[in-house]
């Protein structure tokens, strides 16, 4: 089997730029995503903190608290390029950073370790889902200029809870009052239908990259499958644009790509 172009194209760039989101297809190798898979079972059972629990993050569908059944279930595994030399790899590989310096628009690319940085594992049964959402909400950077990648591990499809996105929705002005109290986009009021009504499901194979905007909305749904389901999600700056002091965005340092 051929081995897939890892060169980015010069109309992808201009892609990202218009709509918030690239797919890159096949962009990591098949061996590597095996042994990224086996570091991530390998560190559920047993189970390696630091981790974040589907109680924790009070998502639809999470358990109410750790004491209630299934309130014990992994979401996230953290500090994932602290966690394993694999993980570290991948955020660091020369396809994401060729990748990133093209839409970026910058040599100097920064790993954040405070932001994503992790692995997701959607567990079936009590798996929750994520309401529409942008990133930025929770970062405290100079500019809202930030990059994530979500690598899946695995196929991602419909079933397993892939993630929707709201193509251009990174540059849409949304008003407070558009938004819930914990910043997730209202899907009650009628002036947001216009964005609701551009949604688009981003299924993906494993080996597939997708790059987007922190200011992009997206949601996921449940887990349906019988399968937990792997994404390693990292997030990238320019080193221009810094990490506000005394936030957690500044609580560990950024690694420079090279």
């Amino acid at each position: 089997m051929s081995q897939p172009d890892t060169q980015i194209s010069r109309f992808e760039p201009v892609l990202f730029t218009s709509q918030g989101y690239i797919v890159r297809k096949g962009l990591i190798s098949q061996p590597m995503i095996e042994r990224l898979k086996t570091a991530a079972e390998e560190a559920l059972d047993p189970l390696i903190g630091p981790v974040e629990f589907e109680a924790e993050v009070g998502y639809p569908g999470a358990p109410a608290t750790r004491e209630s059944s299934g309130g014990d279930t992994p979401r996230r595994l953290l500090h994932a390029c602290a966690r394993d030399a694999i993980f570290s790899d991948l955020a660091t590989a020369q396809p994401i950073r060729d990748t990133l310096v093209a839409v970026m628009g910058t040599q100097d690319v920064q790993l954040s370790q405070n932001h994503h940085n992790c692995v997701m594992t959607k567990h079936p049964g009590y798996s929750s889902s994520t309401s529409w959402h942008q990133d930025i909400r929770y970062w405290s950077f100079d500019q809202a200029e930030l990059v994530s990648i979500w690598c899946a591990l695995g196929n991602e499809t419909r079933e397993n809870g892939a993630l929707s996105v709201i193509p251009g929705s990174h540059v849409v002005e949304v008003d407070r009052g558009r938004l819930d109290r914990d910043l997730f986009l209202r899907t009650d009021l009628e002036e947001n239908q216009s964005l609701l009504d551009r949604q688009v499901q981003v299924e993906l194979d494993a080996g597939d990259v997708m790059f987007f905007h922190c200011r992009l909305f997206h949601a996921a749904g449940r887990n349906e499958s019988d399968a937990v389901k792997f994404s390693a999600v990292f997030t990238y700056h320019d080193g221009d644009n810094h990490p506000i002091p005394g936030t957690r965005s500044d609580r560990y340092p950024s690694i420079r790509l090279t």
